[in-house]
């Protein structure tokens, strides 16, 4: 089970309802902006579009700043910007290593805001590839619970492509290659199954197990880089406890 799935899961739940609503939708329109940009505005054919749009319609993203977002990446209306996807990579506290990818109209911008969060927060930058080679690009379908037992998700996806089902708590995290996202997620769609995310993912191929205090230092780096406008996503190779969780989680 992957630590970094419980929290970003949790921290999911939060992000909704808390002050950062605001970064948070910029980020979920930025997504659907480029999506439509890169395979247009039809979601029937761009099922990169259809989940972008479905991500930000599960955090409450209002429709017409949906379709604004659309509009404007396919070019059907003016003052779309260039947004450029540029990855980093480097290691944060106890040796965890992080991928930090951006979607940006300012590559300076964006890496003076990823080198500023890295260092005051015991984390420092490292070289293309000298970590990125941990990490394997895996679909991953987040699944809510409700009255679902493992095996009803796992009897859905199998036959669709799906690796593994995963109990994150509350939810389920369905993996699979990157390349077979699409067909998990209508497969489950077709079962009747709802969704939360689908997202393809960057996954750790071994985790470094971290205490509450180191937990909390990684936690502590990666709100601060995601709290520049240019990072769209962070992943990390760090795993933690039940224990570790509920403790944090209970402040």
């Amino acid at each position: 089970m992957s630590g970094h799935s419980k929290w970003a899961t949790t921290k999911h739940k939060k992000a909704v309802i808390d002050a950062r609503r605001g970064k948070l939708f910029a980020k979920l329109i930025k997504n659907v902006e480029v999506a439509a940009r890169t395979g247009g505005g039809d979601i029937a054919g761009n099922p990169t579009l259809y989940d972008a749009i479905q991500k930000a319609k599960k955090s409450s993203v209002p429709n017409d700043n949906i379709d604004r977002a659309v509009k404007r990446g396919s070019g059907a209306e003016a003052g779309g910007a260039d947004y450029q996807s540029i990855t980093y990579e480097g290691y944060g506290p106890n040796g965890v290593a992080v991928l930090i990818e951006c979607l940006t109209d300012n590559r300076n911008r964006a890496a003076s805001d990823v080198r500023v969060a890295m260092t005051r927060n015991g984390g420092s930058m490292a070289d293309p590839g000298s970590v990125s080679y941990m990490f394997t690009r895996k679909g991953v379908v987040i699944v809510p619970k409700n009255d679902l037992g493992e095996d009803d998700v796992l009897g859905a996806v199998l036959d669709a492509g799906a690796e593994e089902v995963n109990d994150l708590g509350d939810t389920y995290e369905v993996v699979s290659e990157a390349t077979d996202m699409v067909a998990v997620r209508t497969a489950l769609v077709d079962a009747g199954i709802d969704y939360d995310s689908a997202d393809a993912n960057f996954i750790p191929s071994v985790s470094v197990e971290l205490d509450e205090e180191g937990a909390r230092k990684i936690f502590r780096l990666i709100e601060a880089l995601e709290d520049s406008d240019d990072v769209q996503e962070v992943w990390a190779n760090f795993d933690v406890s039940d224990a570790v969780m509920e403790s944090i989680n209970a402040e």
